[in-house]
């Protein structure tokens, strides 16, 4: 049930991804709407421990930005069984703002670790470009370690 719910969860995400590469071959057909593509868009992928450990889509096919993130839990099952890494489910990105080589923005707490984070305000996040398709995601809310990203072109 776990890997069915995973699976149903990273092509949710994917098919947002489907959707937003759809819509840039459309707008690159119509030459009357040139693609306004931000150096925040794209699929952005982050590990931990050689692990999948999140996905952030970004697009701004709608003429802002916007965008979905997947987060992964990683566990194992004793202290002696290896690292894994399940896909949780795909949560949209809201409140974006980008200044100069950063972009902020919150994504909600409530479903993370339910039931008691069912009233948790949202969380905040700095996404900082990089050099070569590189990006740093760190949790403005924690001081937990940055989570370098790479970039791929939708």
């Amino acid at each position: 049930m776990k890997n069915r719910i995973a699976t149903l969860a990273f092509a949710s995400l994917l098919a947002f991804a489907s959707l937003s590469a759809a819509a840039s071959v459309f707008a690159q057909s119509n030459p009357s709407q040139p693609p306004p593509h931000t150096p925040f868009t794209g699929v952005w992928r982050g590990q931990m421990d050689g692990l999948p450990a999140l996905t952030l889509v970004l697009t701004d096919e709608s003429g802002s930005l916007s965008g979905a993130v997947l987060f992964y839990l990683h566990m194992r099952k004793s202290v002696n069984d290896p690292w894994t890494s399940t896909p949780g489910l795909p949560e949209p990105i809201f409140h974006l703002h980008a200044e100069g080589n950063t972009l902020t923005f919150q994504v909600s707490h409530r479903r993370a670790h339910p039931p008691h984070t069912l009233s948790d305000p949202p969380v905040t996040f700095a996404l900082t470009l990089a050099a070569d398709g590189a990006a740093e995601l760190a949790d403005q809310s924690e001081r937990a370690p940055a989570v370098t990203l790479t970039r791929s072109d939708y």
